[in-house]
């Protein structure tokens, strides 16, 4: 088994050498490979094989897109609606009502375990207290939560006080993951986002109060005025106030595709050079500090669940990021919202008028999705593998999908020799290893599996991989 002991490697010439650009793979096939092929109707009876076959049935994850905002953030890739407006979320919530009665409505009324359940925006905290209580008594008249899951919401600390929090920890909530992003106020005023370091520590000092389990620290680098030293001490501020899980995302300028981005001159960003010394300090600091790297951008406590299940073999990655809960149904909600029901994903319609318009007619606001080949879910579980456990042992696929992995696989062996020749990974009699050099890499490496993405490379959809 790959040591996960093994310190993390950060090799400046190996990122920029492999530094491409590729897919976060939150699934595989990736959602710009959704078609409108596979629409309501198809969505429709994918839960109702599941209705009619209980067999082997897990307990649901659910995901709630929640997209309002107070304010703009220019860095920002989200869905969202910028607006002072909470009659535009009122009206929301009471659509969310409708479609999580239209979606159970095909579900065996007995099929309502829930395990996992996330919040996301937008800004979930934008909803006033009423609007919180209201979406989860709906929740809860639909869906049964169960005692031990993993209820979390990405919190923006400039909108929330203890008593939200309260509120929160009232609710279910026991997890949440705070935006931050950096602590400078030059960076701050750059991508319209003043946060006070003050504001951010008292809203973790609340959830720990109220007995939330896990709290996850969300940082960019790359961003606009950012340097080495102004980063050093965000990192310092937020360590010392120990959140459980820490995120280091990467800042993919993208003006063409994200319209407020387009308020962040180039000239503002980091130098190639600048980027990488504040990941690399980014990661001396936090495994000098204990932090497990679980990957891509993620780190974790060693008692975390997610390092936890890392090294037993049970980390999972969906659209909600790394979990231990592996092989869920996802049903998911709200504008653009993804949802996955057996070996099919669906995508929510993007606008709200097309939502409601959808729900006013009965009709479920899928607009696209796609049910995957045998050849997809393979290739599904070896991703997977790779940005979960770093390795891929040959014998596990061999027996679970009837393949020959060497010959199955014998062009992507070939495409790895240059990663292995260059120290990335290593390719054995019946597995491969990724290496501590090539950990930070595990996008590039798994892009070599994607098979869709060999037969079609449109790399400008996506965001460099370091």
């Amino acid at each position: 088994m790959t040591s996960f002991t093994d310190k993390l490697v950060f090799d400046a010439a190996l990122i920029r050498r492999f530094d491409i650009h590729g897919p976060r793979y939150t699934s595989y096939p990736t959602a710009d490979r959704f078609g409108p092929g596979f629409g309501a109707d198809a969505y429709r009876g994918r839960l109702e094989r599941r209705r009619d076959d209980a067999r082997g049935r897990k307990p649901f994850s659910l995901y709630f897109h929640l997209p309002f905002c107070a304010t703009i953030c220019y860095y920002c890739a989200c869905n969202k609606i910028v607006t002072g407006d909470h009659g535009r979320s009122a009206k929301y919530i009471k659509y969310l009502g409708r479609e999580v009665a239209l979606q159970t409505r095909f579900l065996d009324a007995d099929d309502n375990a829930v395990e996992q359940l996330h919040w996301g925006g937008g800004t979930p905290t934008f909803l006033s207290h009423g609007e919180m209580r209201q979406l989860m008594d709906i929740t809860r008249r639909h869906f049964h939560l169960l005692d031990g899951g993993e209820y979390s919401i990405e919190v923006d600390p400039r909108k929330v006080d203890r008593a939200t929090v309260g509120l929160l920890a009232e609710l279910g909530f026991n997890r949440m993951s705070i935006g931050v992003q950096d602590f400078d106020a030059r960076v701050q005023r750059a991508i319209n986002r003043l946060q006070s370091e003050e504001e951010t520590l008292a809203v973790m000092d609340a959830a720990r109060e109220s007995g939330f389990k896990s709290i996850g620290i969300d940082l960019i680098y790359g961003l606009p005025r950012q340097s080495a030293a102004g980063f050093e001490r965000t990192l310092e501020r937020v360590l010392a106030a120990g959140p459980e899980r820490l995120s280091i995302y990467n800042y993919a300028h993208l003006p063409a595709l994200f319209k407020p981005q387009r308020r962040i001159p180039e000239a503002d960003l980091p130098a190639p050079d600048e980027r990488l010394r504040i990941l690399s300090l980014a990661i001396d600091k936090l495994t000098a500090a204990g932090y497990v790297f679980i990957g891509m951008d993620h780190f974790a406590r060693p008692d975390d669940e997610l390092a936890i299940a890392q090294r037993a073999g049970r980390l999972h990655r969906n659209f909600q990021g790394y979990s231990t809960h592996a092989n869920r149904d996802m049903l998911s909600f709200g504008i653009t919202a993804i949802g996955q029901i057996g070996n099919s994903y669906s995508q929510n319609l993007r606008t709200l008028d097309d939502y409601y318009a959808r729900l006013d007619n009965g009709v479920l606001p899928v607009f696209r999705g796609i049910e995957l080949t045998p050849d997809d879910v393979l290739r599904r579980a070896i991703i997977q593998s790779l940005m979960c456990c770093f390795e891929l042992p040959f014998s596990l696929f061999e027996k679970e999908y009837g393949i020959d992995f060497s010959s199955y696989f014998s062009l992507e062996l070939a495409e790895l020799r240059e990663m292995e020749e260059a120290g990335l990974l290593r390719v054995e009699a019946r597995r491969i290893a990724v290496l501590p050099p090539g950990r930070l890499l595990v996008r590039a490496i798994s892009m070599v599996f994607d098979a869709r993405l060999r037969a079609d490379r449109p790399q400008n959809r996506y965001s460099k991989v370091i």
